[in-house]
This record gives structure tokens, C-alpha cells and sequence, in this order.
């Protein structure tokens, strides 16, 4: 059974669907036809598409998460970006030993409540911690500039767009401070795993890439690689560690031959990387990736 990232909904269909951006299966043919997948390069610009914004900006208004974007804030003129985070973050503590923790970060437009329930049930591992932090809303430039739960900026969804590095490196330092937070509750680094889904996971890898000590696993699902114009560089402590990547053969916002290209740079330096494609998934996950994903973490965090 195929299912969108937040499970609030749930369709009486094989789908379950959830209006958040990156997390919407409802794609027509029209957005697969609207972009012609580009191989990675390293330009730094790219005009986004008016027509697939405007279908991706419908895709919240069930959940009423966005407005029309004003002014920002003295905050964001003065950072480049608001409050990382949105309150604490929604957690399933172990129901056995605490071996392992997993820190996973929801899609544009979510909250990390719908990812709990997902480590809560058919993810859940009796060892394993799971911390599902929920982003602030900030203007999204992809969708006209609405506001929603982002991580940072989206300038396009096609390999040669613009990055937000500003607004990644600060989303990367906030999931490194959460990594910190648990090594000091007594969770060795080796024992820890960062994951997400589509944006959440671009973020993931990256966080989970560029911090210093080696982690237990990085994880990312219907995601893309970022800034990877800076790897692997002097960042080698996660050169080795186990990386999980999922997506589905029917994803129309971020194809698969993104994921497959994502994967084919990240092996250049980092070889111990596992792909897993799932046949007639759309922009979402389902219930065989859930449990690929809790065998991977099994594997990794929770001896």
C-alpha cells in the first residue's frame, strides 16, 4: 500500500494521501510533462516553472499551512531565515532497551507528527528512538512565495536549480544539534541515524555527511543530493557510513533518475550506499519501504 509522508489522511483507495508539498501523490500528467529531467551539473541557477508552482501551492490548501507571503520578517531579514524549528519535535521513545535513535525529517509542508506515527507502528522497532522534528514556515520562492514548513528555501525541483546554502547550512547545524543532544543522553554517534523524506532527506544526507563524528546510518526517501559541489572535501567522518536511499519508479516531482544520479555522486566517495526502487510508487512511501527501512535501522543502530 502506497502512502504519503504524513498518514492524517487516509483514502478508502490502495493510496493514502496528504495535501503537504513532497508528500502529495495527486500528480497529473501535465506536472511529468512540464520538465525534462537534467543531469546534475554545476550551475547555480534555474528558472522555475509558474504552472508547476501554482499545482504544487493547490496541493496544501486542504491542510491550510501556507498564506500568501508578505514582508519577512526582522528575523528573516536579518538571518536570511526564521526559527529552524517549530516547537519540540514529536518522539516514540524505545519500549525496550535504547539502543539506537533515528532523527527524521518530514517533507515542504508537513509536520513531523505523521512520520511518529509511521516509527510508531509499522516502523517500529522496540531498540530504536525515533525524534520527528517539526520545521517553522518560511516564504517558499518555488511556490510563489507562500508560507509553509520548510527547511530552507526551494528555488526549483530539476537538478540544475538554485540552492538555499544559507538556509541549508542553518537546517543542517539545528539536526546536528539534535545529534549532539542525544550523544549526550548517552547514545554513542555510531549508534544515531538521520533520515527524512524528499526535502527532509536532501537535508538528511547532507547533515548526516558533513558531521564530524561517523553516525550509525543516514537515510533518505524520494529525496536529492545538496550542495554537492562541496563533497566530499574535508568532510570524511560519514565516508563510510551506511546510507539508505528509497523511491518510487512513478515519481513525478522528484524522478528517479534524480535519486539514481544522487546515489551515482554519492558513491564516488562514500561506496556503501543501497538504492531501493519501488515499482509504481509516486512521490510518497509505502508499506514495503517502511519495512525495508526498519531491517536497514535494525541493522545499524539497534546491535
Amino acid at each position: 500500500m502506497f502512502r504519503s509522508v504524513s498518514r492524517s489522511a487516509i483514502s478508502t483507495s490502495r493510496c493514502v494521501f496528504l495535501s503537504g508539498l513532497f508528500t502529495r501523490v495527486l500528480i497529473s500528467s501535465a506536472v511529468s510533462s512540464q520538465k525534462t529531467v537534467q543531469p546534475f551539473s554545476s550551475s547555480s541557477t534555474s528558472s522555475s516553472s509558474p504552472f508547476l508552482a501554482s499545482i504544487i501551492g493547490s496541493s496544501l490548501s486542504s491542510r491550510l499551512l501556507c498564506s500568501l507571503g508578505g514582508p519577512p520578517s526582522d528575523e528573516e531579514d536579518s538571518t536570511g531565515m526564521s526559527r529552524i524549528a517549530n516547537g519540540d519535535p514529536a518522539v516514540v521513545r524505545a519500549r525496550g532497551q535504547h539502543k539506537g535513535t533515528i532523527i527524521f525529517l518530514h517533507g515542504l509542508g508537513d509536520q513531523g507528527t505523521g512520520w511518529a506515527d509511521a516509527f510508531s507502528t509499522e516502523a517500529r522497532h522496540d531498540n530504536i528512538k525515533a525524534i520527528c522534528p517539526h520545521s517553522a514556515e518560511r516564504s517558499v520562492t518555488l511556490n510563489m512565495g507562500m508560507r509553509m514548513p520548510a527547511w530552507y528555501d526551494l528555488f526549483g525541483l530539476d537538478a540544475t536549480a538554485r540552492e538555499d546554502a544559507d538556509g541549508i547550512q542553518a537546517a543542517a547545524q539545528y539536526v546536528h544539534h539534535l545529534i549532539d543532544e542525544e550523544i549526550n543522553a548517552g547514545i554513542p554517534a555510531d549508534h544515531i541515524a538521520v533520515g527524512g523524506f524528499s526535502m527532509g532527506g536532501a537535508l538528511a544526507i547532507y547533515a548526516g555527511l558533513t558531521y564530524p563524528k561517523k553516525l550509525g546510518a543516514i537515510v533518505g526517501l524520494s529525496s536529492f543530493f545538496l550542495q554537492r559541489q562541496k563533497f566530499p572535501g574535508s568532510y570524511t567522518a560519514n565516508n563510510a557510513t551506511p546510507i539508505f536511499l528509497g523511491h518510487g519508479s512513478q515519481d513525478f516531482l522528484v524522478p528517479l533518475q534524480i535519486g539514481q544520479m544522487s546515489e551515482g555522486l554519492i558513491k564516488q566517495f562514500n561506496p556503501n550506499v543501497e538504492m531501493h526502487v519501488y515499482r509504481g510508487m509516486q512521490h510518497s512511501s509505502c508499506s514495503e519501504e517502511m519495512r525495508d527501512l526498519k531491517t536497514f535501522l535494525s541493522n545499524h543502530i539497534a546491535k
